[in-house]
């Protein structure tokens, strides 16, 4: 039971934590005293949702999890996980954006979002949160965090020195994530741009990725690729043997938590589109409409500069 009850860490986070969702609370009573019954609840049954994923980010930084991170990499596998996947899927789908506005003091809320929105000095914000925002840069910068991390050079950097484990590595992970699950979680005031087909299409990708990553940590290597797990004291079990053990929780659980998601693409992609098979012919057709669209404009902007040439 010692592994469970002890080596709990009660740093500020737990503290940060408690105040967000005190903010939070703050922000729905004052959006439920100006919006219908129905909206409150949906907000209501929307928070459950985000403070669950509070709840599991807290799990992942501050329970043992934590602490035997630094001695098992099947433990530390689990905490990236929960940091990238679970914590960030459950936050987006609590949406709790509009609330942590609506909790600043006076009009303030509705002036910070009109700023943000339309003043010029937020204008580098706004492109930089709109350029993050794109699907498939949400997408690829959750693949490249993944991929980058578990690069031993990388890895071995973020467990030796805590400054770039807790604020780069975790930092990272979570941000990726809620910027992926963006993409496919409804997450009010923020819509998905991305197609449904391109979605299921992001899933198979990713999930193509993390078994790429699990084979190169298990089979396509027959020893320990990460120092930091060489030379633990105290711990049993081999360093490549529990590398394997996280690769395979990497390959199994990845796919558990991204299962769902592709189900429930699959489906609207189904009712939404009518089918697989004309979704495909819709993406491919406005595919060559554009290109016969830029094709036509080249070749009348060809057009032009050639009757624009001097005759001689």
């Amino acid at each position: 039971m010692h592994y469970l009850l002890d080596n709990w860490s009660f740093d500020p986070f737990l503290i940060v934590a408690l105040v967000v969702v005190v903010w939070h609370e703050i922000g729905l009573r004052r959006l439920a005293s100006r919006s219908r019954p129905e909206r409150t609840r949906e907000r209501r049954l929307r928070s459950l949702w985000f403070y669950l994923g509070l709840a599991v980010l807290l799990l992942a930084v501050e329970s043992p999890l934590d602490y035997w991170a630094d001695s098992y990499f099947t433990v530390h596998m689990v905490q990236h996980l929960l940091l990238m996947f679970a914590a960030p899927s459950l936050v987006v789908a609590g949406a709790p954006w509009q609330p942590l506005l609506a909790a600043l003091p006076g009009r303030s809320g509705q002036s910070v979002t009109r700023g943000v929105m339309t003043r010029g000095w937020s204008r580098p914000l706004r492109s930089a949160s709109g350029f993050f925002l794109r699907p498939w840069v949400a997408v690829i910068t959750f693949n490249v965090v993944m991929v980058a991390w578990h690069i031993p050079a990388l890895f071995d950097l973020a467990q030796g020195n805590q400054a770039v484990h807790i604020w780069l590595m975790h930092g990272s992970f979570f941000a990726a994530g809620v910027l992926f699950w963006l993409q496919f979680i409804p997450s009010p005031p923020f819509r998905s741009q991305m197609p449904l087909l391109g979605r299921a299409g992001a899933l198979l990708a990713t999930n193509v990725v993390m078994i790429m990553i699990a084979m190169s940590l298990s089979i396509f290597v027959s020893h320990s690729v990460y120092a930091a797990y060489d030379h633990v004291p105290g711990v049993t079990l081999p360093p490549f043997a529990d590398q394997q053990i996280g690769a395979a929780i990497l390959w199994v659980c990845g796919d558990f938590w991204a299962l769902p998601t592709m189900i429930v693409t699959i489906r609207k992609l189904i009712g939404d589109e009518g089918g697989i098979g004309t979704a495909l012919e819709r993406f491919l057709g406005a595919g060559a409409r554009g290109a016969t669209v830029r094709g036509w404009a080249s070749s009348g902007a060809i057009r032009e500069r050639v009757s624009e040439r001097p005759r001689t």
